[in-house]
């Protein structure tokens, strides 16, 4: 009987288990769930330590810190690892018992990042001695570090440090822009301890060097029980703090504003974030240079070595580096889906905020959803795997804000300039007769050509052209029932170009229709529109992606690296296209557009408008 309710307890761990090994093949694993922490026993070793300094992070301000560990094992081996806990007392929690015939596991919640403590410390097998610099941010708690031996799947605690915390844990952090539902509304995100029972969040901003005024903000939060399963309702889960959204309105386009975060306390005191600054979004037609950067797939990496630098997502800390070095030369940022791979293991999401903070708190950082944020059997997601790792959509729809009707959705449109992009939600149903298809065509079809001529269309999956051997594998180029659903809308209402992540790496396409190249792949189209140019821009930093060995007629450019798209609208007749790889910044494949109003007015295959003979 015990047996039998021990095997009842740890399927669901199993299950979660298995939807990491099969993600592991297609660059998805978490890091993190390679860690049996359900299983570790309490072996105190006498004379192993683990010190950390300083102890008290965040003196004048910061909200991430370098920290000092110098441990030792009179017992190393090379198995043995040391994982970063928070909060600090992650050994004394009582873990919630899941039968009444088995005793809960000693410890239940994840480390947010480890490392092996041989890294960098080529003599700890032989001395068992060592010592690395690791970094925190500020996640609303303090931390501890853990040295365990037996390994990440058997874990035997032998030694924790001293407790590590920042001057104000529960400071606000992070703030991430995003358009509202109007061109003249910025939105700003960002995260805290504070609930509204104990301080009011608000932003101060205004034009620069102006006065300055104060915005409301409202507070959300999540509970572990809105997750849908395992790790993200078991292991995984850390509470996500809360997390604030003001709206600043009736921006002047063009202008530069800056703005503040801040909490009032009770007692009338004010806990302030740092100080940012933006540039508010052109006129919806307005002839000027835009700039949009567009990617797939980042996910989060640590710069101190821990968890997946240089084995999950090698590629993830160049792209934001590539950024950051040319955000003077950015205006938006679009990341179309699997964003941060947290899979179920939430801290992530602190991690991942903290590491594009450089970019989304100076430009609109636009998300889509993907597999890894919402995919979860039974939940209404249109694929029933377990790439969400139990969030189900919840961390994702709550961390960013998007300007959708139903923000669950995760649909929505955003008029940029001279640009309309579309960005569709690969991960709810997409068919003829869905509310979904129903909000693209719409997208599409009220657009204003004349004021924004540059029509693009964005979403995760690839639901148009590719040649990712996991597909051909599956005999197909493509998600079930993509192109044959859509491609009758891209050419009707002449979409410049389709952008997919998913894949990861770079491939770009000739205007494409119905399998066909509709006109021949080149560096220049001008003229009349012929088809939609589809390209998958997935490289952000996740692991790539391998190619089918044999290559379809409309596959123009591939590249396995690590990259994104950026496209320039010069004016409303030039569009420039550039992939930039993320290593070292040089464009690898570019193309330009020139096309006149008439152009787009002009009629093609399957796009003419009826016509009568009378006059």
């Amino acid at each position: 009987m015990a047996a039998a309710a021990a095997a009842v307890l740890h399927a669901l761990v199993a299950l979660s288990l298995a939807g990491a090994v099969a993600a592991a093949g297609r660059g998805g694993e978490q890091p993190l769930s390679r860690i049996g922490i359900h299983r570790t026993t309490f072996a105190i070793q006498p004379g192993a330590s683990v010190d950390a300094s300083p102890l008290l992070l965040g003196l004048e301000g910061q909200d991430r810190e370098w920290v000092t560990l110098t441990y030792n094992n009179p017992k190393p081996s090379k198995d043995d690892w040391i994982g970063v806990f928070s909060p600090a007392n992650f050994s004394d929690s009582t873990c919630p018992s899941e039968s009444q015939w088995v005793e809960p596991p000693l410890l239940c919640t994840a480390p947010i990042k480890f490392i092996f403590a041989n890294y960098k410390n080529l003599d700890y097998e032989k001395t068992g001695k060592g010592s690395m610099k690791l970094q925190l941010i500020n996640q609303r708690e303090d931390f501890s570090f853990a040295l365990f031996s037996g390994g990440l799947s058997n874990p035997k605690l032998i030694a924790h440090s001293k407790r590590v915390t920042f001057t104000n844990p529960k400071a606000p952090v992070y703030p991430r822009l995003a358009q509202g539902k109007s061109w003249n509304e910025m939105t700003v995100t960002w995260t805290s301890g504070y609930g509204t029972n104990e301080a009011t969040p608000f932003v101060k901003w205004g034009l620069q060097g102006q006065i300055q005024s104060l915005s409301p903000a409202g507070t959300l939060t999540f509970s572990r029980s809105t997750m849908c399963g395992p790790p993200a309702r078991t292991v995984g889960w850390r509470d996500p703090g809360f997390i604030h959204t003001s709206f600043l309105k009736d921006l002047w386009p063009n202008f530069k504003y800056t703005y503040r975060i801040g909490h009032r306390l009770s007692d009338g005191s004010i806990i302030w974030g740092h100080e940012y600054s933006f540039q508010a979004p052109p006129y919806p037609g307005e002839d000027s240079l835009q700039r949009v950067v567009i990617f797939g797939d980042m996910g989060k990496a640590e710069a101190d070595g821990s968890n997946e630098f240089n084995d999950f997502e090698p590629g993830s800390l160049n792209t934001t580096y590539q950024l950051i070095k040319d955000l003077k030369n950015i205006d938006m940022v679009i990341h179309i889906g699997d964003i941060c791979y947290a899979n179920g293991y939430l801290s992530q999401w602190d991690q991942f905020t903290a590491q594009v903070e450089p970019i989304a708190s100076s430009v609109p950082y636009m998300v889509g959803s993907g597999n890894h944020e919402r995919d979860w059997p039974g939940s209404g997601s249109f694929y029933g795997n377990l790439d969400s790792g139990g969030e189900c959509g919840v961390p994702a729809q709550n961390m960013f804000y998007v300007p959708a009707e139903n923000r669950e959705q995760f649909w929505y449109s955003i008029d940029y300039g001279m640009f309309r992009f579309c960005i569709a939600n690969t991960e709810l149903d997409w068919r003829p007769g869905t509310e979904q298809y129903k909000f693209i065509e719409h997208c599409f079809s009220s657009v204003d050509r004349q004021k924004q001529p540059w029509l693009i269309f964005l979403a995760h999956r690839v639901l148009g052209y590719s040649s990712a051997s996991f597909y051909v594998e599956e005999g197909t180029t493509e998600e079930p029932m993509g192109r044959e659903s859509l491609q009758p809308l891209w050419q009707k209402y002449k979409v410049d170009i389709a952008m997919y992540g998913h894949v990861h790496g770079y491939e770009r396409t000739c205007p494409v229709y119905e399998n066909v190249c509709v006109a021949k792949a080149a560096s220049h189209y001008s003229g009349a529109f012929t088809a939609t140019t589809h390209v998958v821009v997935g490289g952000g930093g996740a692991s790539l992606a391998d190619y089918a060995g044999v290559r379809a007629r409309w596959s123009h450019v591939q590249d396995r690296d690590y990259g994104f798209a950026k496209l320039t609208a010069f004016n409303h007749t030039a569009l420039l296209f550039e992939y930039v790889r993320s290593r070292d910044g040089s464009v690898h494949d570019s193309f330009t557009v020139s096309r006149d109003y008439r152009d787009i007015l002009a009629c093609g295959v399957d796009n003419c408008p009826t016509t009568t003979l009378a006059s």
